[in-house]
């Protein structure tokens, strides 16, 4: 069971380093706590052009000069939490609605159509209204249609991430949102997602029931960045230790407008976020890291190559948003509106190869 540990010394390593660690902190061996710390001080924001440097290196030897796009597909947005940061929240009056199977089929073909071969199926925490009968008919309805079906929904047990495993299911997303245990319960008003030890155990369920990938993320701006980081690296490296075979990615979301207007408790600039991203790649050399289109186009182009290996497009982020025109009910306005052609062309004009397919199920074995 992960479980966090103290992190004052790690911060103050942080807040005492200076460029000479840093510059040292970049050649350490990946997986080095301490580094990691050094990677996320003020000192670092110093020198972000070597780390960005440093980390375009490490990420041109991993992963090539290939970015995966997905797009996200809302299937629900009722919920049972009250989430102050988010647009589905229980108390937000918005307009509520869940795709049938045969609607979620049709919004899933339609981004077929459009050229994705990779899909996250995405829910709202309301296990009556999109539980896991549910998510299994959807995935056993689209499995065979696309090279990769993901799922961001409400934490679920072992025996039921198998289940859906076995539907065709090959990924699981389950971001803590902070780990900051005292911000945390600030934030978790109502329902099982104030559970923050059943929320941060998630990860591992999922991972022990065979999925192929686990992503873990935090939401930056309900606390410290640097803290969150910390977070991120310390149960990144225990989730490899203990399930080596699994693979990982890490998402780094911005909070964006939504129902409810929340107002961040700490701002992250893009500066933050970049080194944020910098230091993950030099502590993890072979961990996917998202960037989704809650970001400006500006910035997700300008970050290729140098840490970010998954890219949505064309995102939506209300149920049934790609059929119809109107996004009522969405769980957050998109900072990238561009379409998958146009997310495409930006990173070939770059010299990248945005890759829509890069495995098959039949090669799994």
């Amino acid at each position: 069971m992960f479980t966090l540990p103290d992190l004052s010394l790690l911060r103050q390593r942080a807040l005492n380093a200076n460029q000479n660690d840093v510059l040292t902190a970049m050649g350490r061996g990946a997986g080095d706590i301490e580094a990691l710390a050094t990677l996320l001080s003020p000192a670092a924001e110093l020198l972000l052009p070597q780390l960005a440097g440093r980390a375009g290196e490490i990420t041109a030897q991993r992963f090539g000069k290939t970015t995966q796009i997905y797009a996200p597909l809302y299937l629900s947005n009722f919920c049972n939490n009250r989430c102050a940061y988010c647009g589905f929240a229980a108390n937000n009056k918005i307009h509520r609605r869940k795709l049938t199977v045969e609607e979620a089929v049709s919004e899933a073909l339609l981004l077929q159509q459009r050229g994705f071969q990779h899909i996250l199926l995405v829910t709202g925490e309301a296990p009556a209204k999109a539980g896991v009968d549910y998510l299994e008919e959807v995935a056993l309805a689209l499995r065979d249609h696309f090279a990769a079906v993901s799922i961001e929904v409400q934490p679920l047990e072992q025996h039921e991430y198998n289940r859906l495993f076995k539907a065709g299911i090959t990924a699981v997303a389950v971001y803590q949102e902070t780990y900051d245990k005292e911000v945390y319960d600030k934030v978790h008003l109502a329902g099982k997602k104030c559970d923050y030890q059943y929320r941060i155990e998630t990860p591992a369920r999922a991972a022990a029931a065979g999925m192929r990938e686990v992503g873990i993320g935090t939401l930056l701006g309900l606390a410290d960045w640097r803290s969150e980081g910390l977070a991120l690296g310390l149960h990144l490296a225990w989730l490899r230790k203990n399930f080596w075979r699994t693979s990982f990615t890490v998402s780094f979301p911005r909070l964006r407008p939504a129902a409810g207007a929340f107002e961040p408790f700490s701002t992250v600039v893009e500066k933050n976020l970049s080194q944020l991203i910098f230091a993950l790649r030099i502590f993890d050399p072979d961990v996917g890291l998202v960037l989704s289109t809650r970001e400006e186009a500006r910035f997700r182009d300008g970050m290729l190559g140098l840490g970010p290996t998954r890219y949505s497009a064309g995102s939506v982020t209300s149920p049934g948003g790609y059929s119809h025109e109107d996004h009522e009910g969405e769980q957050f306005s998109i900072g990238d509106q561009r379409s998958i052609t146009e997310v495409c062309a930006a990173i070939a004009s770059r010299g990248f190869d945005p890759v829509c397919k890069d495995w098959d199920v039949e090669f799994q074995h």
